[in-house]
């Protein structure tokens, strides 16, 4: 049995600020041995219920360089550094029996939500068939395209509510009550861990019960750019239109894979400055 655990950084217990998640900001080397923490317990708990499963740890926060390759639990195989194939999902594969997302946050619009966002600063929202989905919707919905259901997410209340919305019979855990961007009532983090342990092993005991979210292709996506130049950047992708307005683009996508790819691709796009 393999299981992935992806691990963002924004909805970690404790964390509400930007600086807190960011390279070089306050408290930064704090928040990573937090995220790693909280990390290892949902380890223990996988191999508590299976002690014979393969564990994958993808760091999926920003440069994905921020769990503590020395502290995290030995018996894991860590997937680091960027760019990779899937992104977040970095080590998913036909193999694999469930995913967690621990971590994680409410997308972009969403909330109140702690750090609320969708992939970067530069993505106001992605539509798919209609439906705005953000971090927690896209990467379920790829893990969902090679049949392997989200089992349990970690976050604060609104991003426990996205994915309840997607996958009822998932197991969330909420570390956090979101009070607004940067606020939030948090666990104590030595209780978020032993919370997130339990529900690790509730998760897998129960996985067969949990199915996959499945968006069938083809499928029509919209995508909302912060700045009308990576419009013009997307629009050289072939199959990217522009849509009346200045901010958002369109394709059509044969399945979910490829919209996913396209738009870690738009993510990366965003990111671009003008010459």
């Amino acid at each position: 049995m393999k299981v992935l655990i992806s691990v963002d950084m924004e909805g970690i217990s404790g964390l509400v600020h930007p600086t807190e998640t960011n390279p070089g900001g306050h408290d930064y080397e704090r928040g990573r041995a937090l995220m790693t923490a909280e990390a290892n317990a949902v380890i223990a708990g996988v191999l508590d219920a299976e002690a014979a499963a393969v564990v994958w740890v993808a760091d999926a926060h920003g440069s994905f360089r921020n769990l503590l390759p020395e502290a995290l639990d030995r018996r894991a195989h860590l997937v680091r550094g960027k760019p990779r194939p899937l992104g977040m999902l970095g080590g998913l594969d036909d193999d694999t029996d469930a995913v967690m997302l621990i971590g994680y946050h409410a997308r972009a619009g969403g909330g109140p939500a702690a750090l609320a966002h969708t992939m970067s600063d530069g993505i106001l929202d992605v539509r798919v068939a209609g439906r705005s989905l953000g971090e927690i919707g896209l990467n379920a919905a790829m893990a969902g395209h090679l049949g392997v259901p989200v089992v349990l997410l970690s976050g604060d209340d609104s991003a426990c509510a996205e994915l309840c919305e997607l996958v009822p019979s998932a197991v969330t855990v909420a570390v956090k009550q979101a009070l607004g961007q940067a606020a939030a009532i948090a666990l104590h983090p030595e209780e978020a861990r032993e919370r997130l342990r339990l529900a690790a092993a509730e998760a897998i005991t129960r996985r067969a019960r949990i199915s996959p979210l499945t968006l069938a292709g083809p499928l029509d996506v919209e995508v909302d750019l912060y700045s009308p130049a990576t419009v013009d950047l997307a629009t050289l992708v072939p199959g990217v239109s522009r849509a009346e307005g200045a901010r958002t683009v369109t394709f059509t996508a044969a399945d979910f894979a490829d919209a996913y790819r396209l738009v870690l691709l738009l993510v990366q796009l965003a990111g671009i400055k003008p010459g």
